[in-house]
């Protein structure tokens, strides 16, 4: 019988092999265009928060560009999936957002959460019910969440947000993890809660499927263990986990 050890592996080299085929076809969004580079792109989302309107830098653009590079490094040493070396970032009612499958955005609490305007709803929605994922990370306690939800209704008013148990599939895929985890930010080396809520939880929008279109981590900060990877005083096992959850989410964004 095949140890625990070897399934796993078995699991990773499987898991590996999709993503490498899902690269170098066609993006599951694309309009009929192959992607001929063959490359996972890292897409950022620039949206405007509710007390911030206009263009520019906000929120949205927290831990930018190095959170997003480190990762894209990461993920091409620990799943050798071939990225792009440079993040993009894209707003809603860009209609490039359907050629890429995973976008990621964060404190979207902040602010008053974020304003989304009648055409960027209308796309957000379409690009999710096609296949999208969007991630969406770093906020915190139960004022950011409210203003997060109150906001974000807007694109799902029909769905529920549920809850993931700690043994869904999402937090296994490729990384064997705990389930949802605390990942300070920087100047925190001992994980206190930022706010009231002591813990961290995921959350999901589902399709019809039960598939996950959008995944939120409360009370977790990936984006700080992404971009302080090299920081002296940034502790390796926080990024580290910034990183496995990372990977596992964006391999089950491409394989579902």
């Amino acid at each position: 019988m095949a140890t625990a050890s070897f399934q796993r592996c078995v699991r990773r080299l499987r898991l590996v092999a999709v993503v490498l085929l899902a690269c170098t076809g066609a993006p599951a969004l694309a309009n009929g265009e192959e992607d001929l580079a063959g490359e996972f792109a890292f897409v950022r989302l620039q949206y405007d928060s509710y007390f911030r309107g206009g263009f520019g830098y906000g929120p949205w653009s927290v831990d930018f560009p190095d959170a997003d590079r480190n990762f894209l490094r990461g993920v091409a040493r620990l799943s050798h999936v071939r990225v792009m070396p440079d993040p993009i970032v894209l707003r809603l009612d860009d209609e490039q957002i359907f050629e890429y499958p995973f976008i990621y955005a964060l404190e979207m609490g902040r602010n008053g959460g974020p304003y989304f305007s009648p055409p960027e709803i209308n796309n957000l929605r379409e690009y999710l019910l096609r296949g999208g994922f969007l991630l969406i990370d770093d906020f915190w306690g139960t004022r950011e969440w409210d203003a997060f939800v109150s906001s974000f209704s807007n694109i799902f008013p029909e769905r529920e947000i549920v809850r993931l148990p700690p043994d869904h599939e999402i937090f296994r895929l490729y990384y064997d993890t705990d389930g949802p985890q605390m990942v300070p930010a920087l100047g925190n080396p001992d994980n206190r809660p930022e706010r009231d809520i002591d813990h961290a939880s995921v959350h999901a929008i589902l399709d019809d499927n039960g598939r996950i279109m959008v995944l939120i981590n409360w009370n977790t900060d990936m984006g700080d263990g992404w971009e302080h990877t090299y920081h002296p005083r940034y502790p390796t096992q926080y990024a580290n986990t910034a990183y496995q959850l990372g990977i596992n989410y964006l391999i089950y964004s491409m394989t579902h």
